[in-house]
């Protein structure tokens, strides 16, 4: 686990340090941390929300599991929980597009 994330940190590193070091950073430094909090933004988000997606499926069918009968009930939840998780993953892919074609 301490490799991993000494990887990740590495990796961050490099991807930072790359703009630092080019010849029109300062005109396109912006830009390029932009890019890359877009990035970081939406794979939080996508990440965030496939867990919790399965959470309340897995929720879900042991609920259906334990009482067959309130599968109407608990059916009904469970696609409007959904549609509220992946809303959040639609808002952050939102801020991800106007943080990328914004003029700064």
């Amino acid at each position: 686990m301490k490799s991993l994330f000494t990887l990740a940190v590495v990796a961050v590193a490099v991807l930072f340090a790359a703009p630092a070091f080019a010849a029109e950073a300062a005109e396109g430094a912006l830009h390029n941390y932009s890019v890359i909090a877009a990035g970081l933004a939406i794979g939080i988000a996508a990440l965030g929300t496939g867990i919790g997606q399965g959470n309340a499926v897995n929720g879900a069918t042991q609920g259906i599991a334990r009482n067959p009968g309130a599968y109407g009930n608990i059916f009904t939840a469970m696609i409007v929980g959904l549609a509220l998780i992946e809303s959040l993953c639609i808002y952050s892919l939102v801020v991800s597009l106007i943080i990328l074609f914004v003029k700064w």
